[in-house]
């Protein structure tokens, strides 16, 4: 019997030597991990739309589902626009690029409750008649800033691809830049409506304060860095 093989002593060097030829476990990349998070975040945001669809299906919204629905849809539109918004200065502040990526789903889903806000408005409340649709833009304030907000958000939607990107260059920037427009519009339709009745349209206005001032903030500290 060879001593020196099975001495359990003698044999340690040669595990450790084992031991660190162990294979580190390896880490999500970026791209690993948007691929995990972008499928969660789409289910995500499309609950308040599957809610929605339960409560209607269960009878659940009320003696004026109509409203409801316009009401439900149209905040949630404007939540969304203002999550849009609210990614940018998330990366500026916390120095973190993963949120921009989430910024093209997000602004597609705005526009997707935006657009059920829009068609029960129509459809559902004014049954398709187009003349009472044209006046309560003239006459009614609330639905001329709501009208100006989904006629800025309609060509983002249609040149949010990636085809698009490309084709406008330089040109596809200055256009999105509408979205602060479409934002304030939005608010001011939910001011407007609400007309100081409930504190929620002041939540939104606040918050969408706060985002402006925080890329003013960088736009103006930018250009100082440069100069140094």
């Amino acid at each position: 019997m060879n001593t020196l093989t099975s001495n359990p002593v003698l044999s340690l060097p040669e595990t450790k030597k084992q031991m660190t030829k162990a294979k580190p476990r390896r880490r999500l990349n970026a791209n690993q991990l948007m691929w995990l998070l972008k499928p969660l975040g789409f289910l995500l945001m499309l609950l308040p739309f599957a809610y929605l669809l339960f409560t209607l299906l269960t009878g659940q919204l009320g003696p004026n589902p109509i409203d409801e629905i316009t009401d439900f849809t149209g905040e949630w539109a404007l939540r969304f626009i203002l999550l849009g918004l609210a990614l940018t200065p998330i990366k500026l502040v916390f120095k973190q690029t993963w949120p921009l990526r989430f910024r093209r789903m997000v602004g597609l889903f705005a526009f997707f409750y935006l657009m059920l806000h829009i068609a029960t408005y129509v459809a559902l409340d004014l049954g398709f008649d187009l003349a009472a649709v044209f006046s309560d833009v003239l006459e009614r304030r609330y639905i001329t800033a709501g009208f100006l907000a989904f006629i800025i958000l309609l060509p983002l939607a249609i040149t949010s691809n990636r085809a698009m990107v490309k084709r406008l260059g330089k040109k596809w920037q200055a256009l999105h830049r509408w979205v602060y427009l479409a934002a304030t519009a939005s608010v001011v339709h939910y001011i407007w409506l609400a007309r100081g009745e409930v504190w929620e349209p002041k939540v939104y206005l606040g918050i969408l304060l706060v985002l402006l001032s925080v890329r003013l903030f960088y736009a103006i500290k930018k250009p100082t860095r440069a100069k140094r």
